[in-house]
């Protein structure tokens, strides 16, 4: 099944924070990554005064279902130091699944595709890079929205 998931830092290395993430991803047999878009800088999400951003939105592949793809997000994260304090307070990784093979699913932990996407630029750029084509919840496609909030795209070192 193909899935995208957005990641993003805001403490510490942020880029070794993005790169360890995608590595941990890539251990797992049931995961590959197929599209990696380039890093964007954005100021943080939500009325908590914190550091900028750098996020990243990837493709991949999986067996794994929804949920047990939510563990292992979930499960790198807390490998990297992610604490769950404040609400969009800071963080050392973020990992949030976007869509999972165009599959609506609402429950408790998990909701596809993801609720606030569309809003978000920090989503929406990253996306629009390695996927273009992408159609929105809302049936548009991703290069016709833009979310809010300020990205700039860093520079490939």
């Amino acid at each position: 099944m193909k899935a995208y998931l957005s990641i993003g830092s805001n403490l510490g290395d942020r880029g070794h924070y993005l790169e360890q993430s995608c590595q941990r991803l890539m251990e797992h047999p049931d995961v590959k990554i197929i599209k990696r878009s380039g890093t964007y800088e954005t100021k943080p999400w939500g009325n908590v005064e914190q550091p900028d951003f750098w996020n990243q939105v990837l493709e991949i592949e999986t067996s794994l279902a929804p949920l047990d793809l939510l563990d292992l997000c979930q499960e790198v994260e807390k490998s990297l130091g992610r604490e769950r304090l404040i609400r969009w307070g800071p963080r050392t990784i973020d990992i949030d699944l976007l869509n999972y093979d165009n599959k609506v699913w609402e429950d408790e932990r998990l909701i596809l595709p993801h609720p606030r996407m569309e809003e978000r630029e920090f989503v929406l750029a990253p996306l629009r890079e390695i996927a273009p084509h992408y159609i929105l919840p809302s049936g548009k496609k991703v290069t016709e929205v833009c979310g809010d909030g300020e990205v700039w795209r860093l520079e490939s070192k």
